[in-house]
């Protein structure tokens, strides 16, 4: 199983009530195919850049799942055949960024030493140069 974020932008002519309709029926698609939805997040209307399908303003909708790619081929197809839908896009997630990638094992104390930057050196006066000084005094 893989990780995936799902943008779809909904048409905003719905109500609020159908746009979570269809956001539950993929999420049950998800979920019957014995795969694992994870947050959905509702960013509300949105202005477009540009016009989309002749509309100004989409409804965000971002879900995220845990699922193989036949699932997430699936949910695609739904979302292409569903009119109210102005734009989606599923992206599978890299495995670090989903907090699956390996963990790092600590860098031994000499290496971070040299991998730190040393304090840059500064000059007593460093706006004045050696000869201004001689000149000044």
């Amino acid at each position: 199983m893989r990780p995936y974020e799902v943008m779809v932008i909904f048409d905003v002519g719905l109500e609020e009530t159908d746009i979570r309709q269809q956001v539950d029926r993929v999420l049950e698609l998800i979920r019957g195919r014995g795969d694992t939805p994870g947050q959905v997040d509702y960013w509300g209307r949105r202005t477009f850049a540009y016009e989309v399908k002749h509309r100004t303003e989409g409804y965000y909708v971002v879900i995220e799942a845990t699922a193989e790619p036949a699932t997430m081929a699936e949910v695609d197809r739904l979302l292409t055949l569903e009119d109210s839908v102005l734009r989606h896009k599923v992206i599978r997630q890299p495995e670090k960024a989903a907090g699956r990638g390996r963990a790092t094992r600590p860098q031994p104390p000499q290496a971070r030493q040299a991998d730190e930057p040393s304090e840059p050196a500064t000059a007593p006066d460093a706006g004045v140069s050696s000869d201004e000084e001689s000149v000044a005094s």
